[in-house]
């Protein structure tokens, strides 16, 4: 692990705010780093207000796609909800078809292409089903920015389409009646990190004013652009935050019958954005992944609460087999790596036909946690090879692929996750060339996982008002990331072992100086540090509550140590 404490802040800056916020210069610090520098600053950060969201007509092509919508309704036109199956592409799909059906009852329907006969985003499928049931307006959401082909072929159908992505536009952009993404290089919308379900809410937001509804009206759909944002891990700054926000309010207060099922299920009564990422948003993943992603609709969607009960228990069915899956599928791709004699490669790049499709993209993160480099897991998907790309911090993954290009038949994504297809003979060419790529373009210490350290802490500062600060600056996230501190010359008190049903998580009690208080401390898969311990030692951890017999307290939860 590379330990990497940011960079210091200005301390007029700091000083200046930690007066203003009555607040500790360590938190204050931490808020500056994060261009948190004015009272107003922190007044809108640690208060998002919906009123802040900006203008949704300010987003390229946004009034075309609500005229073209308002025309649909005018005329009584059927309009197909089309989305990607992961957890942005569903939730937007239930997003929008929700909304739609309170403005444009009995003509609306939704439509989640199957991940193993059609593959990801906008299909020839899709718009023959368009076609052949009557439907003249696609909706596509989380998907569609580089579907040039298929966009052309419905229009040869007398379909037309909007499109709302996300994704990094390719040199062509298709000619959709409106193209909604903020990353388009001639939009001049404020923010350009929105998720495929936040670019849904935009539009809804939008269609919403020609309505005299305000954004109160709307409060009720952001458990669904939450989950989306957590899910689909974009910054969480700016509107994400503030959506992300009142998202995580409605889900621990109101939420919609299909995610209530889910909380229903679990021992958790107040959710933060972290069990969002790790406990809901896996299972809606589920779906598409083990089955097909219209069961996360019809669970999302759901206004029957018993009825939404038996999808969520379909869902956790999908969702334990997935867990299954990924873990065999993983052991092989390690003993895959390892038999290959490519342990010391910059990149893994891995391929067996019989791997379910649904999973590479697990399997790729968890090939990282062994392997820290760009890694791509490779399946038979018809006739071609499909694969799940997934990069480390600082390395740009999409830019890798587009010097690729002569090996691929077709890719799509983000800076650390892209996906991709290529036809059996080009497999070990690709593999070749990416390798290649990675090895003279990446900056080796980007091959050490890093830690970022936002301040250097003494224990005898964290009080339970220090920690409620914290709190607050939740929801956490890419850009806006759970503070990590580091203490240097720590001791234990004797007492740590190693727990968990393998020994594989470090328990402690620390004493620091002349502090008279020890600090319970946990590390997770640090059981192996044990013997670190004996002596005084440096911590990198960030602050947690734990519960044990009804009480509460703060601890330490541990990164690394040394």
């Amino acid at each position: 692990m590379r330990w990497t404490l940011k960079q210091e802040p200005d301390s007029i800056k700091v000083n200046q705010l930690a007066k203003e916020l009555a607040i500790e210069k360590t938190l204050a610090k931490i808020l500056v780093q994060r261009n948190i520098d004015s009272f107003d600053k922190a007044k809108q950060f640690f208060r998002p207000s919906l009123e802040d969201l900006h203008d949704p007509f300010l987003m390229k092509d946004m009034d075309i796609a609500v005229q073209r919508i308002e025309s649909a309704i005018a005329n009584n036109e059927n309009i197909l909800v089309f989305g990607d199956y992961d957890v942005d592409g569903t939730t937007a799909v239930s997003l929008m078809s929700s909304y739609l059906k309170t403005i444009h009852p009995n003509s609306i329907a939704t439509y989640i292409p199957d991940r193993y006969a059609e593959g990801y985003g906008v299909s020839y499928m899709g718009i023959d089903f368009a076609q052949d049931n009557g439907f003249s307006l696609i909706i596509a959401l989380d998907c569609g920015i580089k579907a040039i082909d298929k966009v052309a072929y419905a229009s040869e159908k007398n379909i037309n389409f909007i499109i709302c992505d996300h994704h990094k536009p390719g040199a062509e952009i298709p000619k959709a009646v409106a193209v909604l993404n903020p990353k388009q290089i001639d939009c001049n919308y404020p923010y350009d990190e929105l998720c495929g379900c936040g670019v849904g809410f935009k539009l809804i937001q939008a269609l919403a004013s020609k309505r005299n509804q305000t954004i109160d009206d709307l409060v009720g759909y952001l458990d669904l652009v939450a989950t989306a944002i957590a899910a689909d891990i974009v910054p969480m700054t700016g509107e994400n935050r503030t959506l992300a926000y009142w998202g995580l309010q409605i889900i621990n207060s109101q939420p919609r019958n299909g995610i209530k099922a889910i909380i229903h299920q679990l021992d958790k009564k107040v959710l933060t954005i972290t069990d969002v990422v790790f406990i809901i948003a896996p299972r809606i993943n589920a779906a598409g992944r083990m089955k097909h992603g219209n069961y996360a609709v019809e669970l999302l969607t759901e206004m029957d609460f018993d009825s939404a009960v038996e999808f969520a228990s379909s869902i956790e069915k999908f969702n334990s087999d997935r867990k299954e899956l990924d873990k065999k599928i993983t052991q092989e791709a390690l003993l895959q790596i390892e038999n290959n004699e490519e342990t010391e490669k910059f990149t893994s790049v891995v391929f067996d036909e019989s791997w379910h499709k649904g999973v590479i993209g697990i399997v790729a993160s968890r090939l990282i946690e062994t392997y820290y480099r760009p890694t791509l897991v490779f399946t038979k998907s018809g006739d071609k090879l499909a694969a799940s790309a997934r990069s480390v911090k600082g390395f740009d993954v999409y830019n890798a692929l587009e010097q690729c290009t002569d090996f691929i038949e077709q890719f799509g994504g983000h800076k650390y996750a892209a996906g991709l297809t290529l036809l059996p003979e080009q497999y070990e060419g690709f593999k070749n060339k990416f390798e290649e790529v990675v090895a003279s373009t990446i900056n080796k210490d980007l091959l050490i996982p890093e830690i970022n350290i936002d301040a250097e802490l003494d224990l005898s500062e964290i009080t339970p008002k220090f920690y409620r600060i914290l709190q607050q600056m939740a929801p956490f996230g890419p850009q806006n990331m759970k503070p990590a501190f580091s203490t240097t010359s720590v001791r234990d008190n004797g007492y740590g072992k190693q727990v968990g049903a393998d020994k594989t998580h470090l328990k402690l009690n620390i004493i620091y100086g002349s502090d008279k208080r020890t600090y319970n401390a946990i590390g997770f898969n640090l059981g192996n540090k044990l013997p670190a311990v004996q002596n005084d030692f440096d911590i990198v951890y960030a602050l947690d509550e734990n519960t044990w017999n009804g009480n509460t307290s703060i601890q330490l939860l541990l990164k690394d140590l040394k």
